[in-house]
């Protein structure tokens, strides 16, 4: 079929700017997801709070950020948030700073919710055994219940993991260097309408089904050593 061979083509032709825009899209979604992990912590620590004001500010926050889409929040952090003060203005930071930043925070909120989750399905009972010993509630959060949320919630941030990959092809829109840049650079420049689009899709589908299997050989493992 001459459409396919046209295709290969162009994939092979152009391989360098695809292996580019695929490393690029793996180093987004991997500082996304770290940073997200991190951040993500944190709120899902203070949504579980027994401080009312912060559990409501936590709350608020993951609603806000996965009830509005990702698109609008990339704009926000893009036009608005240079804006916000002389001093932020005066920094002259990248735009892939901005970009960056907001993808974190749309994935902080539901990783928060996975965590949070993650603790949760702790049996309650260690806890309440643990203090009852004299650990401090930080030791029994640090070496109790940590560890085994963390053990519940690594197969969910595998699948977060491989959604920011698809997620992330957003950034082009602001010339980011990753995979969907590629189609514009091959667009303007050589005039490729359609057929990077399907190269692409073939390298997202190739990425995803690999990490899809990682993820499911991991949870097979934990599930063994339960």
């Amino acid at each position: 079929m001459e459409f396919i061979t046209e295709i290969l083509e162009v994939g092979w032709k152009y391989r360098d700017l695809f292996i580019e825009g695929t490393l690029g899209t793996l180093e987004l979604a991997f500082i996304t997801v770290l940073l997200g992990t991190l951040l993500g912590t944190l709120v899902s620590i203070l949504k579980m709070s027994k401080f009312k004001p912060v559990s409501l500010i936590a709350s608020g926050y993951i609603g806000v950020i996965r009830g509005t889409p990702m698109l609008v929040q990339l704009y926000i952090f893009y036009l608005f948030v240079p804006e916000m003060s002389a001093a932020i203005k005066a920094l002259d930071l990248p735009v892939y700073f901005y970009i960056t930043l907001s993808l974190v925070i749309n994935s902080s909120a539901y990783i928060a919710e996975i965590i949070r989750s993650g603790i949760q399905a702790v049996d309650s009972g260690q806890s309440e055994a643990a203090k009852s010993l004299g650990m401090s509630n930080t030791n029994v959060m640090v070496r109790i219940i940590m560890p085994q949320a963390i053990k519940n919630i690594l197969p969910a941030l595998g699948n977060e993991f491989i959604m920011m990959i698809k997620e992330t092809s957003l950034a082009s829109t602001f010339y980011i260097n990753e995979l969907m840049k590629t189609r514009i650079i091959l667009q303007s420049t050589y005039f490729l309408t359609w057929q990077p689009l399907f190269v692409i899709a073939i390298i997202y589908y190739v990425l995803t089904s690999l990490l899809s299997k990682g993820v499911s050989l991991l949870e097979r493992r934990l599930a063994v050593s339960d």
